[in-house]
């Protein structure tokens, strides 16, 4: 049985910034303070990319401490319709298919994740979403959203400093 998931968010950027902040997989590492590693593994003539990430889990957030969870994805973006593919080929979640769809609204743009992931062990995909898909995309959202927004925001003004004399 295949288990079907969807988490999505809205963001207050230009849905183009968004799809440049997220596409670079190969720097989710430097990004994303819960990714340990979005390490290129090969480079395919059309553009994909295959990439070893490793992301931490939070368990006790408080305290800082999290589970390392790692996967291999086959990845490649898709700057016509603002999408993001990846199909997991290695690690407990191959074969996971995933969708990141970018799309333009009044007041910056909505991102939404699916997940399709249909794994040889009955129950374990619902396992796997709600105990890991869930919580990691969740703060990959949440970490582009606070990076997005910022880049947007306007420049601020300089104001010239003048010297007073008394």
């Amino acid at each position: 049985m295949t288990v079907h998931s969807t988490i999505d968010i809205g963001i207050q950027a230009p849905a183009a910034l968004v799809f440049r902040v997220a596409r670079g997989v190969e720097r989710w590492d430097r990004l994303l303070p819960h990714y340990a590693r979005s390490l290129v593994v090969e480079r395919g003539p059309d553009g994909s990319l295959v990439v070893d990430f490793v992301a931490r889990r939070p368990l006790i957030g408080v305290l800082g401490l999290g589970m390392p969870v790692a996967w291999r994805s086959r990845t490649w973006s898709e700057p016509e319709t603002l999408r993001l593919r990846f199909v997991h080929v290695a690690g407990a979640t191959r074969g996971m298919d995933v969708t990141w769809r970018i799309e333009a609204t009044p007041t910056g743009c909505h991102v939404s994740i699916d997940h399709d992931f249909r794994p040889r062990l009955p129950g374990f995909a619902a396992f796997v979403d709600r105990w890991f898909t869930r919580p990691i995309a969740g703060r990959t959202l949440a970490t582009i959203k606070a990076i997005a927004e910022a880049l947007d925001e306007p420049e601020p003004e300089i104001v010239q400093a003048t010297k007073i004399r008394s």
